[in-house]
C-alpha cells in the first residue's frame, strides 16, 4: 500500500480537522521490567494466540501508511523482546525506501538495545527513544523492579556507536527521582542525548501504588530547572507531544509532555494499534476499534481499511486525565504497556 513519492496523498482527517500522520503500535504487552509507574509487579500478560503475527503486524502499518501515516514507532511493552522483531523492522524499512514513510523509530527500555543497535540501523531506523528515570543502580532497580542499569547504558553506547540518535524518557515521580532532574539534564547534555521529562498517567492497575504520592507537575519540574538552567523557547518538534526548550549551558534540548497540567489534545496527530490489532484513537479513552477481524476476514485490505476510516470518525477532541483524589481509580483499566504509551 505504499504509495510514490509525489503522488496525490490520501490522508485521515478526524471530526476536529486534525491530520492522522503518526502511528504508535505495540507489538507485545510483555516486558523485562516492570516499572512502578506502568504495571504491576506480577503481570498476567496476554495469551502469544492472541497476538498479530509479525506479518499482520506488517500490514497493519502497511494500511496506515497507505492512508497518510508518515511517521511509524513501534512499542510494547518493550518491542525488542518480540521474538524475531527485527524481520518486521526489516519489512517496514522499504516504506522509507519508497519515501512513504518519513520515519521508523521505536520506544525501548534500552535493556536489548547494545544487541540489537546496530540492526535497527540496519532497517531504517535512525533515533531512538530510550524509557531512563534514574542514573542510580539501586535506584533504577526499585523504580524497575528487576532492570539492570549496567545493560541500560551498554545499549546507549551501542546507539550512539551505531549512528542512532537518542532521546531519553523520564517519568517524573514524587520523591523518587524528582532530585535527580537536574543531573540528567546535565548528563544528557554531556552525552548528546535529548531529554523528555513526562508527567506520570493515571493508566491501569499499578499493583499498590499511588499515582497521587507519584505524580509530580512538570510546571512545578521546570520552575525548579529554570533555577539552575536557562531555558529558552523553541518552535523544535519531533510529531509528538513534547514541547521543547534548549537548555543554553549544554546546547541540549529539554522536553515536557504535560497531559494533566496541559494537555496537548488540540494538535494530536496521532492513534495507536495494540499487538492485538485493537485500535485506540485516544490513550486516554476507552473506545476502540477491532481491526484484527476485518484484517482476517478479507485478504484485499478493503474491509482493514473501511474499519480505519469509520473509527477514525469516533477519534475524541481530549482524554480525561485527571489526579485527584487518593483511592481514585484510573482514568483507563488497562496498563500502559498494552497500547504502548
Amino acid at each position: 500500500m505504499s504509495r510514490r513519492p509525489g503522488a496525490s496523498e490520501p490522508s485521515m482527517i478526524d471530526p476536529f480537522g486534525r491530520t492522522i500522520t503518526y502511528l504508535r503500535v505495540s507489538v507485545t504487552d510483555r516486558c523485562d521490567f516492570r516499572c512502578i509507574y506502568c504495571m504491576a509487579e506480577e503481570m498476567t500478560f496476554l495469551p502469544k494466540a492472541e497476538l498479530l503475527t509479525l506479518e499482520e503486524l506488517d500490514r497493519v502499518c502497511g494500511a496506515f501508511i497507505g492512508l497518510g501515516v508518515r511517521k511509524l514507532r513501534l512499542t510494547g511493552g518493550e518491542p525488542l523482546v518480540r521474538r524475531g522483531i527485527m524481520t518486521l523492522f526489516g519489512s517496514l524499512g522499504r516504506h522509507l525506501d519508497a519515501g512513504a514513510l518519513d520515519e521508523l523509530t521505536l520506544t525501548t527500555n534500552g535493556s536489548r538495545l547494545a544487541h540489537y543497535a546496530g540492526e535497527l540501523r540496519h532497517c531504517g531506523v535512525r533515533r531512538v527513544n530510550v524509557s531512563l528515570d534514574t542514573l542510580d543502580p539501586a535506584k533504577f532497580a526499585r523504580i524497575t523492579r528487576r532492570g539492570r542499569l549496567d545493560l541500560v547504558l551498554d545499549g546507549l553506547n551501542a546507539a550512539t556507536a551505531a549512528g542512532l540518535a537518542v532521546k531519553i524518557n523520564t517519568v517524573a515521580l514524587r520523591g523518587v527521582n524528582d532530585d535527580e532532574l537536574d543531573d540528567l539534564v546535565a548528563w544528557c547534555g554531556d552525552e548528546g542525548f535529548d531529554l523528555v521529562i513526562i508527567e506520570v498517567m493515571p493508566m491501569g492497575d499499578i499493583g499498590g501504588e499511588s499515582r497521587l504520592d507519584q505524580y509530580l507537575p512538570l510546571s512545578l519540574v521546570r520552575a525548579r530547572l529554570a533555577e539552575r538552567w536557562t531555558l529558552e523557547d523553541t518552535d523544535y518538534r519531533t510529531g509528538g507531544p513534547a514541547r521543547y526548550v534548549r537548555v543554553r549551558e549544554t546546547g541540549g534540548r529539554l522536553g515536557f509532555i504535560t497531559p494533566l497540567t496541559h494537555n496537548f489534545c488540540e494538535s494530536c496527530n496521532r492513534v495507536r494499534v495494540t499487538c492485538t490489532g485493537t485500535l485506540y484513537m485516544c490513550l486516554g479513552q476507552d473506545d476502540q476499534a477491532d481491526l484484527r477481524a476485518p484484517m482476517r476476514e478479507d485478504a484485499s485490505d478493503a474491509s482493514l481499511v473501511a474499519a480505519i476510516r469509520e473509527a477514525l470518525g469516533r477519534k475524541p477532541k481530549g482524554h480525561d486525565f485527571h489526579i485527584e483524589r487518593r483511592g481514585e481509580a484510573p482514568a483507563v483499566r488497562r496498563p500502559m504497556s498494552t497500547t504502548g504509551g
